[in-house]
C-alpha cells in the first residue's frame, strides 16, 4: 500500500472553492499528484454535517457519477491535471466565515485517503 502525505493531499483542494448552495455545497479538487483512479467515497464532512456516498456527486470531464456509483469495479480515473466538482445535496451546511472540510475517499493503491482542510465562504 502506498502512503500519500497528508500535506501532498491537502494540495488536491481548490482553496476558495468552497460554494454554499440551496441545499448543499460544491468544492472543486485538482489532481496534482499523478495519474490515479478513486475507487470509492466514504464520505464528505463539511462543518457538522456528514454526507453519505448516496448524496455526493462527482463531476469532472463532463462526467457526473454518485458516490455509490464509484467503487472498485466502476473507478473514477482522475488524472494529473485534472479538476473535479464534488456536488453535496440535502442539507445546507456553508457557513459564513472559516468552514471544516473532510473528505474520504478510497484509491485502489493507498487504500483511505483523507483531506482535512478549511475554507472561507
Amino acid at each position: 500500500m502506498v502512503v500519500v502525505p497528508e500535506f501532498l493531499i491537502k494540495r488536491i483542494y481548490q482553496k476558495g472553492s468552497l460554494k454554499k448552495l440551496e441545499n448543499g455545497a460544491s468544492v472543486v479538487l485538482k489532481n496534482v499528484l499523478g495519474p490515479g483512479l478513486i475507487s470509492g467515497f466514504s464520505y464528505v464532512k463539511i462543518n457538522d454535517v456528514v454526507y453519505e456516498p448516496k448524496d455526493v456527486k462527482f463531476i469532472t470531464n463532463g462526467i457526473e457519477v454518485t458516490g455509490e456509483e464509484v467503487s472498485e469495479d466502476n473507478p473514477v480515473v482522475f488524472r494529473l491535471g485534472q479538476s473535479g466538482t464534488l456536488v453535496m445535496t440535502g442539507q445546507s451546511c456553508v457557513i459564513e466565515g472559516k468552514n471544516t472540510i473532510e473528505i474520504a475517499a478510497l484509491n485502489p493503491e493507498a487504500g483511505k485517503v483523507q483531506l482535512n482542510t478549511e475554507d472561507m465562504a
